[in-house]
């Protein structure tokens, strides 16, 4: 075995929204929209979700497309946290 042990972080899933609210501070509300075929007729419908994602800098604005990405829980509703502004 070598010496130096790298810590690898564990795969974090990303999601690519749209940015509904921005009016608390450090956090944005983000819509995804995920396209699944339905159980019974096999249709391919729309599931939209919102998750809570921390936004240090307050960068992200209404109507964004953002990029966020997993991560651990910062507060009871939030483990989300910004990566990217994609589009404004």
């Amino acid at each position: 075995m070598s010496e130096t042990t790298e810590k690898k972080a564990g795969l974090r899933k990303s999601r690519v929204g749209k940015v509904l609210s921005t009016s608390m501070d450090k956090t944005i509300v983000v819509e995804y929209v995920n396209r699944v075929p339905h159980p019974a007729f096999k249709k391919i419908i729309k599931r939209t979700k919102k998750f809570y994602a921390h936004d240090e800098q307050n960068e992200a604005a209404v109507g964004d497309k953002v990029r966020i990405v997993e991560t651990r829980p910062i507060s009871k509703k939030k483990c989300w946290k910004l990566d990217k502004v994609l589009s404004h």
